[in-house]
């Protein structure tokens, strides 16, 4: 065939060399890559990679439904089948097809599964396609599927059609989460609770404002405070549930999201071996519910491992969305709140479309019932016996519809006539027109009502949502919990894994140096805080053997922040020979620079140094050479005299006489006073940075009282690593010794309510007693750590309908006893409802919790009275109460 004509980059073959074929042509590679390139960039991201925002769907998932759909009789089908009825307009191979699938079964939400699916907690496969089974689920046939609002396309190979996109009434995209890899971009979007979009969709529609964030059916909890609507740069953090089975074993209950309980495993050992946390054994016992029993290694905090899995190790990932979309067959990065409007937006207009078609289908069936109705009752069906032609019939027939033309919505045409026309006599016989009216008159109701929809289509969408929330929301509630999170610093819960030498004429520190002075426990991450004899210190990274200088005098594991240690020193000046004393903290440096502590002169040296955890200030004495011509050789100074300054002050001066001695006279007392102590229930955490509730100023002997919601109370020290959590804790206030408790439960025992006040007896900390009936159903409905805590009691006497409301004050009811005793009954009555009182007021008041410093805000004070508002029993005395209430 002869070639008219080339491309611009194809040329035609000159050689005259008969041999060579005219056909031969050279290609020129330069300007094609680019083009091409580009082209199969577009196509992984518009046809494999990226979801549409129309139906939130990838063309794989999409042709899933669509062959589903077709092959939907109401019975489960094979998956290697639907994959086969897939691949007709799928232009790959089986695999990818049998992955989606498992993917969107996991999902469960558009699939009813029958058999081994795998398991997304676990990461077990599923097994083999010709062994599991599928079928659409009622919410996907009610949401997603509609013949008559579908836009069509051909397949690949042009012999099927398949829809361009589904006509999806619902965020299904925002629901199921998304996540793709193209040339170029990527896209994550996280999975959404389901009951929470529609109460969003809903928000929207009512123009009011709204909020969603993800949720996992894996569970755990999530830190939303850096989610930034899903948009690229934001972040969240997901943490598995970890709760303290006891002293010596951690149990894992959830898992992040992302990850499996393999992974996680695998995750919690390397941890170990590296060093990073301290566990004796792993256990997985995962069955129906994820459960990793971690067993610790002896002498372990529980806390400090459980904020070591954390840091260390799966449960907790950091996980950064991107929520890009296709819309109008081009890429677009927006939030997820965009997302949802859209796809509600696109809900109401499909719920519009499919009213307006139903509106045109009863209009043609009333249009069709009139017409057969004047067709048959004036019978008009006998003017036509005489017709020759069936052209004279239907001329016949549309003449005698000329007077009720003016009634209808559109013009006769010649295929009503047709229709007309093909009654047949049996049905013409048999015709009751009080039977017709009556269908009419549905019709006519039925089409009120669609225009009225239609008049009010926001109405109607909101109902419809409500109505898809009614019909499938149940069990679909939030899994994953909204909480923030602490940071947590690596160093702080690092397992000591190491052991710090150091060599101190030599200069060398380091856990390699096995034969010189041994220093103290330490982790590989920690950095060290070095001082030497000429008045230098420096913080440098462990290593096994690092320089750090000669004639170190003290060596320390660094705590960045710590403005409780304080250091205290006399040094010599090389220029002046004056010694000068001086108080200073460390709380910030760069690593690896050295910082000079005297006044910067040659020659100048350390005297005296001491490195105090709390601040003491202890009093030495100095003794000053003989050759001195000082009258007073021997002298004592007070550090707690001396203010604390930065690091680089010069200091006060101690002596302008040559010293010979210096020694410890007396240990001291901390000079900084308390620690203010808060407590934030969002994370469930103590700290100093007045977040939260403030508790008191505390002093190292001081304690946290606990009072716990199953009737426990726990004394605990204030450490900054200690956790709580917040959903299981009534109270938690600083302990008072002479502080009284007064506690309100029902025992389920004489199933009555019982009040008793108490001191706490016990000193052992980090232990749990039990202060309320042991008896199976006793419950703990009330707490305060006030003096005179009052209720309003409601109850019913027997054989009387109408109720008492009485002001109790429960001081007068119990006498304070040992945490052991029973209490006294609060009523011999059914009692009906609860509601806390203010305390009662005395004229000399009872000073029970530390009076917080003057500058504190009153919002942070902690609560007198700790109890839910109001407290409802049931009449029936059944030992219904506490949290089968919702108490708490």
């Amino acid at each position: 065939m002869e070639n008219e004509s080339l491309p611009e980059n194809l040329e035609e073959n000159t050689n005259d060399n008969p041999q060579d074929d005219a056909l031969h042509q050279q290609v020129a590679v330069a300007g094609l890559y680019e083009n091409w390139f580009l082209e199969y960039a577009s196509y992984v991201i518009l046809e494999r990679a990226v979801p549409a925002i129309e139906d939130g769907l990838k063309p794989v998932q999409r042709r899933i439904l669509h062959a589903l759909k077709e092959m939907d009789d109401g019975r489960f089908n094979k998956v290697a089948n639907v994959i086969g009825q897939t691949m007709q307009y799928h232009p790959h191979g089986d695999a990818s097809i049998n992955e989606a699938m498992v993917n969107l079964g996991q999902k469960d939400l558009v699939f009813d599964c029958q058999g081994n699916w795998g398991d997304y907690r676990t990461g077990d496969g599923a097994a083999a396609a010709r062994y599991i089974e599928v079928r659409l689920s009622k919410f996907a046939l009610d949401v997603i599927f509609n013949p008559q609002t579908t836009d069509w396309q051909l397949s690949y190979d042009g012999r099927k059609r398949e829809p361009v996109a589904l006509p999806v009434k619902f965020p299904l995209l925002l629901a199921h989460g998304v996540e793709g890899i193209a040339v170029g971009l990527s896209t994550k979007i996280m999975p959404h609770n389901f009951v929470e979009l529609i109460e969003a969709s809903i928000a929207i529609l009512k123009n009011k404002p709204f909020e969603i964030y993800p949720d996992f059916l894996t569970g755990g909890s999530i830190d939303v405070s850096n989610y930034q609507d899903g948009h690229r740069g934001g972040k969240i953090r997901v943490r598995a549930k970890i709760e303290e089975f006891d002293k010596k074993t951690l149990v894992i209950k959830d898992i992040p999201f992302s990850t499996t309980t393999t992974n996680l495993i695998e995750s919690i050992i390397k941890a170990n071996d590296a060093g990073k946390i301290k566990i004796k054994k792993v256990i997985d016992n995962t069955a129906k519910e994820v459960e990793i029993q971690v067993q610790l290694a002896p002498g372990v905090s529980p806390d400090v491992t459980i904020d070591a899995l954390y840091a260390f190790t799966d449960c907790e990932i950091s996980i950064s969305p991107n929520a890009c979309v296709i819309i109008a067959d081009k890429p677009h990065f927006v939030g997820v709140s965009e997302v949802l409007k859209v796809c509600t937006q696109q809900t109401v207009k499909l719920l519009e479309r499919e009213l307006e078609i139903r509106r045109d289908e009863l209009m043609e069936k009333l249009l069709f019932s009139s017409l057969e109705k004047i067709f048959i009752e004036n019978r008009i069906y006998r003017q036509i016996e005489e017709c020759e032609t069936f052209e004279d019939v239907i001329a016949t027939v549309d003449k005698a519809l000329d007077p009720y033309k003016p009634e209808f919505y559109r013009e006769i045409v010649e295929e009503d006539i047709l229709r007309l026309l093909e009654i047949r006599i049996k049905r013409i016989s048999k015709y009751d027109g009080f039977k017709a009216d009556e269908a009419m008159k549905r019709l006519q109701e039925e089409l009120a009502e669609v225009l009225d929809n239609l008049a009010n289509i926001i109405r109607y969408s909101i109902d419809y949502f409500k109505n898809i929330l009614k019909k499938h929301g149940k069990g679909r509630e939030r899994r994953t919990e909204i909480r923030n999170f602490n940071t947590i610093s690596a160093a702080v819960v690092a397992a000591a894994n190491q052991k710090l030498y150091v060599d101190r004429v030599g200069g060398f520190i380091g856990y390699g140096l096995k034969k010189e002075e041994y220093v103290m426990d330490c982790s590989d991450i920690d950095d060290i805080i070095v001082f030497r004899q000429d008045g230098r210190c420096m913080v440098t990274k462990v290593q096994e053997k690092v320089f750090v200088g000669k004639d170190i005098i003290y060596v320390s594991v660094f705590k960045k922040n710590d403005d409780r240690k304080v250091y205290n020193l006399v040094y010599f000046d090389g220029k002046t020979g004056i010694s000068y004393v001086k108080r200073f903290k460390v709380t910030a440096v760069t690593r690896d620079r050295e910082y000079d502590l005297t006044a910067g002169n040659p020659k100048s040296k350390i005297l005296y140094f001491t490195a105090n955890e709390n601040g003491e200030a202890e009093t030495i004495q100095i003794n000053l050479t003989a050759s001195s011509t000082a009258r007073v050789k021997q002298f004592e100074y007070d550090f707690k005299e001396l203010l604390i300054k930065g690091r680089d002050s010069m200091g006060n001066l101690l002596t302008k006489y040559p010293i010979r001695k210096i020694t410890l006279k007396s240990a001291g007392l901390s000079t900084l006073g308390g620690v203010d102590i808060y407590y934030d229930e969002n994370v469930g955490r103590l700290n100093r940075d007045e977040h939260g509730k403030y508790l008191g100023n505390f002093d190292a002997k001081d304690n946290i009282l606990v009072i716990y919601k199953d009737g426990q109370y726990e004394l605990t020290n204030f450490e900054l690593t200690n956790r709580y959590e917040s959903k299981d804790i009534v109270s938690l206030t600083k302990f008072i010794p002479d502080g009284i408790i007064t506690a309100l439960y029902y025992d389920g025992g004489s199933k009555l309510y019982y009040v008793k006040r108490f001191r706490i007896e016990t000193t052992t900390i980090d232990k749990k007693f039990l202060f309320i009936s042991d008896e199976k159903g006793s419950k703990l409905t009330f707490a305060s750590v006030d003096v005179y805590p009052r209720i309003e009691m409601s109850y019913k006497k027997d054989n009387q309908s109408g109720i008492i409301k009485e002001e109790v004050n429960l001081d007068e009811i119990a006498e304070v006893r040992g945490w052991k005793a029973m209490g006294s009954k609060l009523s011999t009555f059914k009692v009906q409802h609860i509601t806390p009182l203010a305390p009662k007021i005395v004229e000399t008041p009872v000073k029970q919790l530390d009076e917080p410093s003057a500058n504190k805000d009153a919002s942070t004070q902690p609560p007198k009275l700790i109890a839910p508002e109001e407290i409802d029993f049931p009449e029936s005395g059944d030992g219904t109460t506490g949290e089968q209430l919702g108490l708490f």
